[in-house]
């Protein structure tokens, strides 16, 4: 009885996190050359207040973000803290559950940040993937491919950052 009581709870428990949103993220640095320039990143960005853990993957300059739970995210602080370790974002990447998330004009919040969908040609459910697309977070290759030649900057006291599907 008492496991039956626990196989109840974690289904519950994985049921309620399966519903829940994005509390994690994939961000691609490069200029990284060595194990001490990823560890210094890695050091750099966990200091960050909203940022629970770091796992590098150094084959692939990837890391995956776990934000903390309630704290609101400050994602030019993420391309910052990169950028002053002397290296640039190649992407930044989450997944959104698209449930509990109202959209408006292409436009939503999502953890004090406000975004605008870019290519959304269908309304959004269930779990999907963005990128941002703004400088500081891709190569100007992709900035200018989606925001064309003179991309507006996401100003510091009301960001609106832009994202591809």
């Amino acid at each position: 009885m008492k496991s039956l009581k626990i196989f109840i709870i974690a289904l519950l428990a994985t049921v309620s996190v399966a519903k829940a949103q994005s509390t994690k993220a994939e961000l691609q640095v490069s200029g990284l050359t060595c194990s001490l320039c990823a560890k210094t990143t890695e050091k750099s960005l966990k200091a960050l207040p909203f940022v629970s853990e770091i796992k590098p993957d150094l084959i692939r300059n990837v890391y995956t973000i776990t934000f903390k739970d309630g704290v609101p995210l400050d994602l030019s602080q993420i391309s910052k803290k990169v950028k002053d370790s002397g290296f640039s974002v190649s992407y930044f990447k989450t997944t959104l559950n698209f449930d509990d998330i109202k959209v408006a004009d292409n436009t939503f919040t999502y953890a004090g940040n406000t975004f605008k969908l870019l290519n959304a040609d269908k309304p959004l459910s269930g779990p999907v993937s963005l990128t941002v697309v703004d400088k500081g977070f891709a190569p100007n290759s992709i900035t200018k491919k989606h925001l064309g030649k003179n991309p507006e900057q996401p100003s510091a006291s009301n960001p609106v950052y832009h994202v591809a599907i």
